[in-house]
């Protein structure tokens, strides 16, 4: 029988939802919204990238993502430039000041995983975030976006 508490959807959502607003709420001194900090955050790993690279990490739709770049160039955290071997091509970085607001914020970051993660040994965390992984590549099955064949149609039909 369903029930919405044991639902997985759910369940997932209702972390997600529950760290967010834990971790926004510890990002509000520093004036940053926690789509602000996956933005430097992927910055921080990884420099030079493409508006739509981003928008896959962060999750964020484009035109969303692309206000929010202004508002943070506007204070400083990162620099839009054109690539010198594709002037088309716009490179989103970090700031000094944009990296050091981030590695202040990174460890608050890893603080909120701790926490959350603290009853599981490594072995077991390492599995769910691969499970993570996992679920949020099987969902490309139910995305209208996708081209590919969903993978329990692709195993019945050759039968």
């Amino acid at each position: 029988m369903y029930r919405l508490g044991d639902s997985f959807p759910y369940l997932l959502n209702r972390v997600g939802v529950r760290i967010g607003e834990l971790f926004s709420q510890r990002l509000k001194p520093y004036e940053v919204t926690l789509p602000m900090y996956r933005v430097l955050a992927s910055l921080w790993e990884k420099g030079d990238q493409r508006l739509n690279e981003l928008s896959d990490v962060t999750s964020l739709e484009t035109s969303t993502l692309s206000r929010l770049i202004g508002i943070m160039e506007d204070r400083g955290f990162v620099t839009r430039s054109r690539l010198e071997d594709n002037a088309r091509v716009v490179a989103i970085n970090l700031t000094k000041q944009g990296r050091a607001l981030t590695e202040e914020l990174i460890p608050l970051a890893v603080q909120f995983e701790e926490v959350a993660i603290h009853s599981f040994g490594k072995s077991e965390v390492a599995r769910l975030k691969r499970a993570m992984k996992d679920v949020y590549d099987h969902l490309n099955a139910l995305d209208p976006r996708t081209l590919e064949e969903p993978p329990y149609k692709r195993e019945s039909s050759a039968r």
